[in-house]
């Protein structure tokens, strides 16, 4: 595995550079849109972002809520899980999982829980071979 190769939590969620991951895993958005929910999302004390940086390049995102759920206690959910795509299947997103997971049980935090596209078989198997499993449906209604 690449030395130069880190996670840590990110300041500046506000960057060009988290913008530009975002927009990736949201390509349909409008990048005005996404700018606005992404200064949105991190006006809330429990909502953070792990970045996972190559050299001190920006290749990855995690963000993530903490919270308690009566079935599950504190948890840690992971939110816009974003791989550079120059960067996929390279084993770093193993990298930030296992960084989450580690930091998650360091912080007390009982169970991880995520969403993910129908529509993006690859995720799921990622998240399979990391041990996570299907618990339910997410389901929507458009306001």
């Amino acid at each position: 595995m690449n030395q130069n190769l880190h996670v840590k939590l990110v300041e500046n969620t506000n960057s060009e550079s988290v913008t530009h991951l975002l927009h990736q895993l949201n390509p349909l958005l409008d990048i005005t849109l996404i700018k606005k929910r992404q200064k949105e999302m991190f006006e809330f004390d429990n909502y953070i972002c792990f970045g996972l940086y190559l050299n001190d390049t920006l290749i990855g995102i995690t963000c993530a809520w903490i919270m308690v759920r009566i079935y599950c206690g504190k948890q840690i959910e992971i939110d816009n899980v974003i791989l550079d795509s120059r960067h996929q299947s390279k084993g770093y997103g193993n990298v930030l999982l296992n960084y989450i997971e580690k930091w998650a049980i360091d912080n007390d935090c009982e169970t991880i829980e995520l969403n993910t596209y129908v529509q993006n078989p690859r995720s799921h198997k990622f998240y399979f071979n990391n041990d996570y499993k299907i618990l339910g449906f997410h389901f929507q209604k458009k306001l």
